[in-house]
């Protein structure tokens, strides 16, 4: 088999580990009932699939009875119930990866602390933080140095306590460690599993290296470009064998992009992510002593472009509506306080905590996280700063994770963070977990990669083909619940905006209460390796409310409640 077969294979295998993968193009028809939600959700008759890339932009905000995409009826509240009706701007953090404060679409709406005098080397508002014009950088050293990558958090659980527990069994330990002893035990299983894993990947890298290689540089030469686009791959016309498995391999997902960000996560995990030698911690803090403050630097620009995530997310909640460039937010009345404390690779508990924190001093009232991990050796703290968010009434959107899991079976090894690890019992009543819906209604409308769970995710939002903006003033589509959670965001924001009255937890409930429940059957996600036929279930039973988010039945409900 020669090196361009080997190729078509390994991306056979290969291309659904980017976090924005290609999306197929199908075309089918369901009818539906549904089972109404007061007097805000009107009969759901018929949905038809609809997945061409050219119709995708903004499809999130579409509504479902005109775009017959699972979207959430924004431009219907624009068009109507929101047309005059007076508003106030409303504060959301971005607690992720850095916000691109520059970039065209966002930067008119970037929340700047007015309390601050910029850049005189002193704490004016006497809040801890030097010169924080816009955020803060949890991800910092003083001295201008930025954390990208870090290990995983149970690689940091092993590289602490390795030495002290390897070998000794249960009954060697003393009773107050015997909750970290298991937590390690955990983790060295599942390291030697990722190691495992990823020995084939590393072999994989390398052959599409070389197979990309020969792929692109023919598409180049044949096109006379540098520059590939799928609609010129698309009018390719030949009858060269090579030249035509180039194309099918680029339609396919293929990509350049594609290529470089396979190459970035195999190294990410062989350089830090899975490596117990690396120290990514420098910005000279103790990260086990949560009074250990004041640390980081103001700069909340990301390094490279490559860290997009915390743009596109703020992009999703509120771009400058309507202004020709890119697409639209879900939000206007919104300042983006951007909080980088996510790095490539595991985020620590003590910089989640201090960042919700943060946020809720410098007046916050929606919180977006969209990011997790399965060991969290200080929850406390995080569960700590979310209940001191509910008492000052900040509402938390979380995106509940990309696995595939059902999240009640998994119970103390839940995502984190999260509002508690008992399926069904909250620590807290303002944290919305969002799950991930796709364009297509019927069957597959459930993103293959969301988490779910009847008891412990809240609500599912549009986080398929999601297109927003990334740094260096550009735009991409994403996918994940990452970008279901800012959707939701934005939902959020524009009830707060316009309903200052209705407190965090009516929030939270009006947006669970007044979703689309329609009475369909879709395929469940499945977790990496699962190898059974398709499984049909009830939507219904996908979550708590059983809804994806509508933004006109929530603020109809709204307006209703604050009376």
């Amino acid at each position: 088999m020669n090196i361009l077969k080997k190729l078509v294979l390994l991306l056979v295998l290969g291309l659904t580990l980017a976090s924005c993968g290609t999306t197929k193009t199908t075309t089918t028809t369901e009818s539906t009932t549904t089972t109404e939600v007061g007097n805000y959700e009107p009969q759901l008759q018929q949905f038809a699939t609809l997945y061409n890339d050219t119709d995708l932009q903004n499809w999130q905000l579409s509504d479902p009875y005109e775009s017959y995409h699972p979207g959430m009826s924004v431009e219907k509240a624009y068009n109507t119930i929101l047309k005059g009706k007076p508003a106030t701007t409303v504060i959301v953090a971005i607690v992720d990866a850095g916000i691109d404060i520059n970039h065209e679409d966002l930067k008119e709406i970037i929340w700047v602390n007015k309390d601050e005098i910029p850049n005189n080397g002193i704490d004016d508002d006497k809040n801890g933080y030097i010169d924080d014009i816009n955020g803060w950088n949890f991800l910092g050293h003083k001295d201008g140095r930025m954390v990208t990558g870090e290990q995983l958090e149970y690689v940091r659980i092993i590289k602490k306590h390795r030495a002290q527990w390897k070998d000794k069994s249960i009954a060697d330990i003393d009773a107050k460690d015997i909750a970290m002893y298991k937590e390690y035990n955990r983790a060295e299983d599942l390291l030697k599993v990722k190691l495992a894993e990823l020995e084939p990947l590393e072999a994989r890298l390398g052959q599409m290296q070389m197979g990309g290689t020969m792929f692109f540089t023919a598409l180049k030469k044949h096109l006379n470009t540098e520059t590939l686009t799928t609609e010129a791959v698309q009018g390719i016309k030949t009858e060269d064998e090579n030249l035509l498995r180039a194309k099918g391999a680029y339609l396919q997902g293929f990509t350049p992009d594609y290529l470089k960000r396979f190459t970035n996560y195999i190294e990410g995990q062989t350089k830090y992510n899975l490596n117990l030698d690396f120290n990514g911690r420098i910005q000279g803090d103790d990260p086990d002593d949560l009074s250990d403050i004041g640390y980081g630097n103001n700069n909340v620009i990301p390094p490279s472009e490559d860290e997009l995530h915390g743009t596109h997310v703020g992009g999703i909640v509120a771009a400058v509506r309507n202004n020709g460039k890119g697409g639209n937010g879900v939000s206007d009345f919104v300042q983006l306080m951007s909080i980088r404390a996510v790095p490539d690779g595991d985020e620590y508990d003590k910089d989640i905590a201090l960042a919700f924190r943060y946020a809720v001093d410098n007046g916050a009232k929606v919180i977006n996280c969209s990011f997790g991990k399965y060991f969290s050796p200080h929850k406390d703290w995080v569960w700590d700063a979310i209940k001191y968010a509910e008492k000052h009434d900040v509402l938390i959107v979380n995106g509940v994770g990309n696995e595939g899991k059902d999240m009640d079976k998994y119970g103390t090894m839940m995502s984190y963070p999260n509002d508690g690890d008992v399926a069904g019992q909250e620590i807290a009543d303002n944290f919305l977990n969002v799950g991930a819906v796709g364009p297509n209604y019927g069957a597959n409308m459930v993103a293959d990669f969301s988490n779910f769970g009847k008891e412990t995710v809240d609500v599912f939002s549009p986080g398929v083909k999601i297109y927003a903006t990334v740094p260096y003033s550009k735009y991409k589509h994403l996918r994940g619940t990452s970008m279901a959670s800012p959707d939701a965001a934005g939902v959020a924001a524009l009830i707060r905006s316009r309903y200052p009255n209705l407190t965090a937890s009516q929030v939270k409930h009006i947006i669970m209460d007044s979703g689309m429940k329609p009475n369909i059957q879709v395929i469940s996600p499945q977790e990496d390796g699962y190898e059974g036929e398709p499984k049909l279930v009830p939507f219904a039973d996908l979550s708590k409310s059983g809804a994806f988010i509508n933004a006109y039945n929530a603020l109809l409900m709204a307006e209703d409640m604050s009376k």
